[in-house]
């Protein structure tokens, strides 16, 4: 039965040098749960801390309702898969994948049949008698998944599992791994420094930097609501603008850009003072009567959408895209426009605090 995974205020130090910082999630029973983060943040310090290969310097790492800091790592109820596989060279697929369970001390004779369970799972049971030097990337990830699942554990921990593989078979394996962990129900932490894996396989991801969580929410809301310029910048691709505020009336702040452009928005709070929007290249499109003046650098048809580089008369660059489903043809290189905001859908930041301050 999959757990649900409680972290509270976890603290790792190496000397003076804090690796995290007081971290607290709160990861559900059967979700997908991503660490995300750039390295050297802390989101494999934190998944050691949880397998019990590293120690925990503070707070308490929960499974359900039991706290598991001084438990041994081969006593915790987990399932494990590697950034480099780490499977057996002399053994072949098939006592990979039994190698769990034997030292588990599942019954000997239903070994058998529960590995030919799980590489029916990974798609793999026809290369169950060959070894790794054998097999391609893929196929050796696909096993290292099968020997993770096929012990059902309550938790299963996946360290840049895919960082190994071709784009094309990186996504093809993101894929199987999420249907995967959808039919079994195990829940699943899974740490990766590619924000698009993170935001294509994940039910939840909590963002990290400098052993500090940044923000916890689904794709979709750390994507289009990050909650601090960090995500913001992280996730995808922002354009940030500097801009003072006049929002004593929350509910129709102004935003002036430069002198050359203002909008307005609602904010959470009253707020005067410095403040940067933060907008994604789909949300700024090309106004005819107002806007932030510039001049189209050059031009990228990616087939379903445009990609602009602008230079704005301040000289700072921005980037909007265009869908090809709502434009006859692309614009020339040079030309003049004018670029406006989707105020709906863009963030604004507090300049000191980098801390959202809009709806």
């Amino acid at each position: 039965m999959s757990h649900r995974v409680i972290i509270k205020n976890a603290v790792k130090k190496y000397g003076n040098f804090t690796a995290l910082n007081g971290v607290s999630l709160d990861i559900k029973q059967g979700e997908f749960f991503t660490l995300l983060g750039p390295s050297g943040c802390g989101k494999t310090t934190l998944l050691r801390m949880i397998a019990g290969f590293n120690t925990v310097d503070g707070g308490e790492i929960c499974f359900d309702d039991k706290v598991i800091n001084g438990l041994e790592a081969h006593k915790r109820d987990i399932g494990m898969v590697f950034q480099n596989y780490a499977i057996f060279p002399h053994l072949t697929v098939a006592e990979n994948v039994a190698y769990g369970l034997k030292a588990r001390k599942y019954p000997k004779e239903k070994i058998p049949a529960k590995v030919d369970e799980a590489l029916d799972l990974v798609q793999i049971k026809n290369l169950r008698d060959r070894k790794p030097n054998e097999l391609s990337g893929g196929q050796q990830q696909r096993v290292a998944l099968a020997r993770a699942f096929v012990v059902e554990p309550g938790v299963l921990l996946m360290d840049e599992p895919l960082s190994n593989l071709d784009a094309k078979l990186r996504v093809q394996m993101r894929t199987v791994i999420k249907k995967l962990q959808r039919r079994l129900g195990i829940t699943t932490i899974y740490v990766t420094h590619d924000q698009e894996e993170a935001l294509a396989i994940s039910d939840r991801i909590a963002v990290i930097n400098e052993g500090n969580v940044m923000q916890v929410g689904t794709p979709e809301a750390i994507y289009k609501k990050p909650e601090n310029a960090f995500v913001a910048g992280f996730i995808g691709v922002s354009n940030f603008l500097e801009c003072d505020v006049e929002g004593e009336n929350p509910q129709a702040a102004r935003l002036n850009i430069k002198g050359e452009c203002s909008l307005t928005c609602r904010l959470r709070a009253p707020f005067s003072g410095k403040g940067v929007i933060s907008a994604r290249p789909e949300q700024l499109f090309f106004d005819e009567k107002e806007g932030l003046p510039g001049r189209i650098s050059i031009s990228t048809f990616l087939g379903d959408f445009i990609e602009y580089e602008i230079e704005l008369n301040n000289g700072q660059t921005i980037q909007l895209n265009e869908y090809t489903k709502d434009v006859r043809e692309v614009r020339q290189d040079g030309q003049k426009v004018l670029v406006n905001f989707d105020v709906n859908a863009v963030s604004v930041y507090d300049s000191a605090s980098r801390e959202v301050i809009s709806w």
